[in-house]
């Protein structure tokens, strides 16, 4: 009960914020369409699964999803760093609290992919529908602990925002195939996420050999903002 009346009070915050509101509902439509429109004058590369279109379009859905989730996990470090401390001063168990704080992530991010693939699937055919939406809220889930990180490191809300809008667009861009800068982009957050969003939306099929590693990449990430959350409400661990 304590878990879920925090998870309700966090998504009632974000629901008070216009700034949030609005980034989640204007910011897919805004990036899915960029991200197209800059790749449409594009000529059809050989390592190109697709149209160059239709990979700026895919590439503009992974980005808004992954940017989206990634400032709500900044956020809700940054926040944890003095609320979290008051309330487990009055009882509310830590892992409690991370809990809650990672089911809000969630949630807000899982709305922020379900803007994000409705904008994609009205301009773009979808061979899997379920199967790429649930690749988004992978490539979410990743973002959203990779912010926590970075606000861990970074606890400032424009500097923190603006490391996040650098790092995925960075992420996109080695991941998207557009350049081929050999085996380093293997090591970037969406290169998994992107091959996986890719087969699903063009073959309707699971990538083979990348849904493995962006399953580790997210257990390591999840580790990570653990001890992230742990630094910052100033404990050694959580689970006290």
């Amino acid at each position: 009960m304590r878990a879920v009346t925090g998870t309700r009070a966090r998504l009632a915050e974000f629901a008070r914020q216009p700034t949030t509101l609005a980034l989640l509902v204007f910011l897919p439509p805004v990036a899915i369409e960029v991200y197209g429109t800059a790749l449409e004058s594009f000529p059809a590369l050989p390592g190109l699964g697709a149209d160059p279109a239709t990979v700026g379009r895919m590439t503009g859905t992974l980005f808004a999803v992954a940017f989206l989730a990634g400032l709500i996990g900044l956020f809700q470090v940054i926040s944890a760093r003095s609320g979290d401390e008051r309330l487990a001063l009055c009882g509310f168990p830590r892992h409690t609290l991370l809990v809650t704080r990672l089911v809000t992530m969630l949630v807000v991010s899982g709305f922020g992919a379900v803007v994000a693939f409705g904008v994609f699937t009205w301009r773009i055919d979808v061979a899997a529908p379920a199967l790429a939406f649930g690749v988004l809220v992978l490539a979410g889930l990743l973002y959203g602990l990779f912010g926590v990180i970075v606000g861990t490191l970074l606890p400032r809300d424009l500097e923190g925002s603006l490391v996040l809008v650098f790092l995925a667009d960075l992420d996109n861009v080695l991941s998207s195939d557009l350049f081929d800068i050999g085996r380093v982009a293997e090591f970037a957050p969406l290169y998994h996420p992107h091959a996986l969003f890719e087969a699903a939306v063009l073959e309707g099929t699971l990538a083979d050999g990348h849904l493995v590693p962006a399953l580790a990449y997210l257990a390591v990430l999840l580790a990570a903002a653990f001890v992230a959350y742990a630094t910052v409400t100033g404990e050694k661990g959580v689970l006290t």
